[in-house]
């Protein structure tokens, strides 16, 4: 049995910016000859404010302030999910080559609730397709995964291995959105729930299933092929009417396969080459409106289909561990904004992208008492072909174009870690950190972008022995130099 509780609490650093984490996990495990079962069961609730972006103006003027839309509408969100899970471990006793050597059943229920109170402006929600400034939903949630394991000895003491299996996943929700004021005129109270301005029951079901084998095709040479196939449905029913009907169902199907290729070239080096195809469907959010204003889902949206492929190399000798990747992920049907009007955002299919880079990774134990380790990533993430985007709000068609070329928003081009820890004694440990990144576009017209930055930090950790267990002591110095920088965009905010 394995309990943990834990508290956070933070004023923020900006107003309107303190939050709250509330944790407690519980885990049961039971072992037997060839049986294992082990429960899980959490419980997570977090309530936050919400200080909202900052404009470049803003935050070059003083990045510590708060925008004034969020302490007048007291932004904020409370989140709370509660989640139990159960799996069973078989093993099979020896027999016919046909039997599977093990088997495993998981299952999980759970659910979520959210409730945000965003800063949309009274005037706005007066457009009637408007869903409101508050959003609400609860959200139930289960699935269950079974899968067989076969094993079987090879000449030359080659190994194989199949794994097969079934899963199944389903939410179901109730959305709701609200006024995020009552009263007009000088009575007129704003951050507090309003009236009904949304009302509607999802639904999201998968069924799958996946194969994958694995075998020693030679000696240093290891195949690996598999594949998951399946089908997503979505419905929605909308029970606020007054605004049109805005209920749909559509109905995906997938077959996303995958192959590897390992070559152990010496008892330290192995490289590989993998490949392949990723299938992503729109979520709700992005089906809930069409573009062109009318009621109901937006069908003509397509899933975003992807091919990848990676070549990487990893060392292990002794103290000295190194990994290398280079790795190229192109896009079809990329899913982008297409119109933001009356605080509703639609979407639509934009072309192609190409996400592509290397990473590298060392560790070096120097001596007992040091080592270090660093962590290089540079990823060049464009758009493949041209197209036209919003300039701002309201925006009913997009006009302004973005160049095949253009960076997508958000995606860091540069990262870098680098660590020296020294373990004074056995139970205490000093650590230096540095920390770089690169800037961030944050639009896809790339007009305004991030700096990039340097960040260092130290920490020192000791333990001490306690009866049967041990405490840990962690204390933690961040941003010793006192960098400004930025460490996330609000990508393409239509109020910039």
């Amino acid at each position: 049995l394995r309990l943990s509780a834990s508290g956070f609490h933070t004023d923020g650093l900006r107003p309107q910016s303190a939050a709250d984490r509330r944790l407690f996990n519980a885990r049961l495990g039971w072992q037997g000859a060839a049986d294992r079962v082990t429960l899980h069961a959490s419980w997570h609730e977090q309530p936050a404010d919400d200080p909202l972006g900052l404009t470049r103006a803003q935050f070059d003027a003083a990045p510590g302030q708060t925008a004034p839309e969020a302490l007048a509408f007291d932004t904020r969100k409370t989140v709370g999910q509660n989640q139990l899970g159960v799996q069973w471990r078989h093993a099979f006793a020896g027999g016919a080559p046909w039997m599977p050597a093990e088997a495993a059943l998981s299952a999980y229920a759970g659910a979520r609730r959210v409730t945000q109170f965003l800063a949309i402006p009274a005037a706005t929600q007066g457009n009637p397709r408007h869903p409101g400034g508050v959003v609400d939903f609860a959200r139930d949630y289960l699935g269950a995964d079974l899968r067989f394991v076969w094993r079987w000895a090879l000449a030359d003491e080659r190994q194989a291995e199949l794994v097969a299996g079934v899963a199944v996943d389903e939410q179901n929700e109730a959305r709701r959105g609200y006024e995020n004021f009552t009263g007009t005129g000088a009575d007129r109270v704003l951050g507090v729930q309003g009236r009904l301005r949304r009302d509607e029951a999802n639904r999201a079901a998968t069924r799958d299933v996946f194969a994958q084998w694995r075998a020693d095709i030679a000696r240093d040479w290891s195949l690996t092929l598999g594949a998951r196939s399946g089908s997503l449905s979505v419905r929605s029913v909308d029970a606020y009417l007054s605004n049109g009907d805005d209920s749909g169902a559509l109905h995906y199907t997938y077959t996303v396969p995958v192959a590897a290729l390992q070559w152990r070239a010496s008892p330290r080096l192995n490289v590989y080459v993998s490949s392949g195809r990723g299938y992503e469907t729109p979520t709700l959010t992005e089906l809930a409106y069409r573009p062109d204003g009318s009621a109901g889902f937006n069908d003509a949206l397509r899933p975003q289909r992807s091919r990848q492929v990676e070549l990487g190399a990893k060392w292990r000798d002794g103290g000295l561990s190194a990994d290398a990747a280079l790795f190229r992920a192109d896009t079809r049907d990329e899913i982008g904004i297409a119109t933001n009007a009356g605080g509703r955002s639609t979407f639509t299919n934009v072309g192609r992208t190409r996400r592509q880079g290397v990473e590298l990774a060392a560790q070096w134990q120097i001596a007992p008492a040091w080592r270090t380790q660093v962590a290089l990533t540079w990823l060049d993430a464009t758009y493949t072909d041209g197209f036209l985007t919003c300039a701002g709000i309201p925006c009913t068609a997009p006009t302004v174009p973005v160049p095949a070329g253009n960076r997508i928003a958000g995606t860091m081009r540069r990262n870098a870690f680098a660590e020296l820890a020294w373990r004074v004694a056995p139970a205490t440990e000093i650590g230096a950190e540095l920390r770089g990144q690169g800037g961030m576009m944050v639009n896809d017209v790339n007009s305004d972008a991030t700096r990039g930055t340097w960040i260092s930090a130290l920490r020192a950790t000791h333990r001490v022995p306690a009866g049967p267990g041990t405490i840990d002591l962690l204390i933690r110095v961040d941003n010793l130099t006192d960098r400004r920088y930025a460490g996330s965009v609000v990508v393409a905010d239509a109020n910039a």
